[in-house]
This record gives structure tokens, sequence and C-alpha cells, in this order.
């Protein structure tokens, strides 16, 4: 399907319409950034690596039952995608205390959590994504209680599908953050699993030694970020990565 014009461009990547008002093209750009944009790189083979993790995490996730914006593989940077009517929220869950989580509550990086722990932030950049809970959501009607519902028992779900997928690539999947909505055409059916699942957008470390598979490796400049990302795609079984 053609993409036809540019609608939106995040940090990492652009939105473009199709002649079919249900579907949008998804184009993942070189582009990395950290620090609500403050820090900005381009690192070549990061667009093509990430599409390629999305899509194989995608149709995992689609396989297992839970419903995705995702529809297919166009090219090595561009991914076929249901339009969205997006919820202003990500869901954060936690395995592993780690970044934001260490440094709002003193607990050492590494602490392995009895269960997972799961977080809701608002989505806003000027306002650095902050902390929210179910009454900011449904009281400010950025979602229903039976959306906030649905949202703590997919990314739930998703937990248990992922975590063990992981565990046999040899990565601890620390933390993770989704996004979710509506598709334009069924604006009042089930909540879909939008945005993407990349190392971008999740804590991986190496079972055995801790080392960082993720966006870590750029906010904290560690080095070599395209070149885990990818140690990241082959060991799951992406393919092409």
């Amino acid at each position: 399907m053609q993409k036809g014009a540019e609608l939106y461009k995040g940090k990492a990547k652009t939105v473009f319409a199709t002649a079919d008002a249900r579907y949008l093209v998804m184009h993942y750009r070189d582009d990395v950034s950290a620090f609500d944009g403050a820090k900005l790189a381009k690192l070549e083979g990061k667009g093509e690596t990430n599409n390629r993790i999305n899509a194989w995490v995608m149709e995992k996730l689609a396989a297992a039952g839970v419903p995705t914006h995702f529809v297919r593989l166009l090219n090595e940077r561009e991914s076929l995608v249901r339009a969205m009517k997006m919820v202003p929220v990500e869901c954060v869950v936690r395995n592993v205390c780690a970044g934001s989580m260490a440094k709002r509550y003193g607990i050492a990086e590494g602490t392995r959590l009895s269960e997972p722990i799961f977080e809701f932030f608002y989505k806003s950049d000027a306002l650095h994504d902050p902390l929210c809970n179910d009454d900011h959501i449904r009281v400010l009607g950025w979602a229903s209680s039976e959306e906030i519902a649905a949202m703590k028992a997919i990314t739930h779900s998703v937990n248990g599908i992922l975590k063990p997928m992981f565990a046999a690539a040899g990565i601890d999947l620390v933390d993770y953050k989704l996004e979710f909505g509506h598709p334009v055409d069924d604006p009042h059916g089930a909540l879909t699993l939008g945005d993407e699942f990349t190392p971008d957008g999740c804590r991986l470390w190496d079972a055995k030694t801790g080392e960082k598979l993720d966006k870590d490796r750029f906010r904290r400049d560690l080095g070599e970020v395209i070149q885990h990302y990818r140690e990241v795609g082959r060991r799951i079984g992406a393919p092409g990565v």
C-alpha cells in the first residue's frame, strides 16, 4: 500500500496517510533521542532494526490473542498499521527496579521485584510524562474505568507472553511501556495495542552479565547502541535483523 501525505513526525518515527483512511504507514527513522529531546543523534541502521524487531514482537502478541494495530511489514523501514485514536497515557510494567523508579524511591537499580509493578504516565513532553493514577485518568477524561481496567489487564498479559520469550533468548525483560487506543473504524471496539515495542521503549539486560541491550546505552553513553539492538533481534529470532 502506497504512503501519502505526512501526518505526524515523532522523535523516531514518521506517520503517513494512505488511500484508505483505516490504515497508516509507520516509517522508522534513524533518529534517537533521550531526556525529552535534550540529547539527539542519528544512528545508522536503527530504523530498519526497530521496524523488524517491532514486527516480530507484534506478530507474537497477535498470535497469543493480543489485539494490535500492526498489519504487516512493507519494506525495511516501514510497516502498515491501523489508524488509531490513542489514549494519552503510557502503561509501564517493571519486573526489575531501574531508571526513574530507582531514582524516585531510592531503590538500588537491579533490585528484583517480588511481582510486576504497573504504573501509568500521562503522555506530555512539555510536562515530562508525569506519573498519574486511575483517578487522574478517569476524572480528567483521558479514559474510562473500563478502558483503565483493560489497559492494565492487557499490559500484564503482554508481560506474561514476552517475559518468558525474552528469557529463552537469555534476556531479562526489565521494564517496558505500552500505548493503547481504538481503531478509527471501530471507535467503540476492543482496546488495541499501538505504537511500538522496541529497545527504544523497554529495558533489556543480558540475563547472565547484566549488560544493557537497550536505549540506556545511548542515554548513558555506553556506545555500540545499534550493535546491541541487533543482538536483541538476532537472539529473539526476528527475521532480517
